[in-house]
């Protein structure tokens, strides 16, 4: 089919819960994607931090294929090498001790908040069951998740939504404070808010919230979903400051584009799941656990993190020279690795559009933020590239 057979039969057949960008695609190959007509594309949203090692990588293309010869599901009531290697290899990048896999990072929250809640009843003996997040978070469309979220714009229609969630304001220490009590069981929070605009929590907020969660025997949960391996020039976000939550959860670049994401948690929170207490069908099958452990081995024999946090100070500098010369369009850069945000000064659709126009696929949030999420492949000539068209574009749109 062609971009305008795709596209009705879209329209005619699927429930219309996406505001699909103006491109059909059908092919992917490393940092390009191409339309069925063959016009190319450069991704500079790797399927919103998804393809952290771009398109069709012919190692992961390899192992799929090995792998769905010998083993591809039998659920999760067998013991599976594949899983545990995954496991191995999972812990092995921070402090954490134990895993849980799943399929989504909307179901890796969720299973953060239960794990939270039953952890403090069953580990603790305690009654807390209160989850507190920040305004401007996002963590999930599940019915909890979204109720964790601090947006209200997608809560609207759904309610009654769950109890048990409190939202203060973001990097407000002392609004923190005031919400914390004895029915709280934990702070879940992003380090950078992605569907925020590419907000990164202030260093000193980051600092006392960890320390104020300790000193209250509140569990630090943080949202790794976005951020994590090797987004943001460390394999975890949270090690930009040597942090230590309690539990971290993971989804989007884990699998290379496959459906994964886990809840990652220190060996006494992890008691807050014993048998039977939680579970999943799909959740980290041999074939997409086969996958996840060859994308780490990639990110670190190839140095993939410190390959973004490279990236990302030569594209902040392409980017500081663009705005100095249009300081009337852009507000503020915010280069943390290989996420990006670009805040311009007005709503800024037509910039968008028309830099998808030059092939470039980006995504722009909060009406004003171009957002970058790049395959931690792309090289310095595509970022220069962008750099280059954007200059062009705010100079005539």
């Amino acid at each position: 089919m062609n971009s305008e057979e795709i596209q009705k039969c879209d329209a005619a057949a699927l429930c219309r819960t996406y505001a699909r960008y103006p491109l059909a695609v059908n092919r992917g190959q490393g940092t390009r994607l191409f339309s069925p007509e063959g016009k190319v594309y450069t991704d500079l949203l790797a399927g919103i931090a998804v393809c952290n090692l771009g398109h069709s990588h012919p190692e992961l293309v390899d192992v799929i294929c090995a792998q769905a010869k010998k083993l591809i599901h039998v659920s999760n009531l067998f013991y599976q090498e594949e899983q545990v290697e995954l496991a191995k290899k999972l812990i092995g990048t921070c402090h954490l001790e134990r895993v849980f896999f799943c399929n989504s990072g909307a179901e890796a929250n969720e299973g953060a908040i239960k794990l939270a809640r039953r952890y403090m009843r069953e580990g603790r003996g305690q009654e807390r069951y209160e989850i507190i997040t920040v305004t401007g978070s996002f963590h999930g469309r599940t019915l909890a998740t979204l109720t964790a979220t601090g947006q209200d714009k997608i809560k609207t229609g759904f309610g009654p939504l769950p109890e048990g969630f409190v939202t203060v304001p973001f990097g407000d220490l002392d609004a923190m404070k005031a919400a914390m009590n004895d029915r709280t069981a934990a702070v879940l929070i992003e380090m950078i808010q992605g569907e925020g605009g590419v907000k990164p929590l202030p260093e000193d907020y980051a600092r006392g919230l960890a320390a104020l969660c300790s000193e209250r025997g509140v569990l630090l949960m943080i949202d790794e979903i976005q951020t994590g391996v090797g987004r943001t020039g460390k394999f975890w976000a949270h090690q930009h400051l040597g942090l230590r939550p309690d539990v971290v959860t993971v989804a989007k670049g884990l699998a290379g584009g496959l459906p994964m994401g886990a809840v990652m948690c220190t060996e006494e929170v992890s008691k807050g799941f014993p048998p039977g207490s939680h579970g999943t069908t799909f959740g980290g099958n041999a074939l997409i656990s086969a996958v996840a452990k060859k994308v780490i081995e990639i990110i670190e024999r190839d140095d993939l993190c410190g390959r973004a946090a490279q990236l990302g100070e030569h594209l902040r500098g392409r980017l500081a020279a663009v705005r100095e010369r249009f300081p009337e369009r852009i507000a503020d850069v915010r280069v943390h690795g290989m996420m990006v945000g670009i805040e311009l000064t007005a709503p800024g659709a037509d910039v968008w559009r028309a830099l998808l126009d030059k092939g470039f696929v980006l995504n722009l949030t909060q009406d004003t933020v171009l957002r970058l999420l790049p395959p931690l492949v792309i090289t310095e000539e595509e970022l220069d590239a962008f750099a280059d068209a954007l200059e062009s574009v705010l100079a005539t749109v």
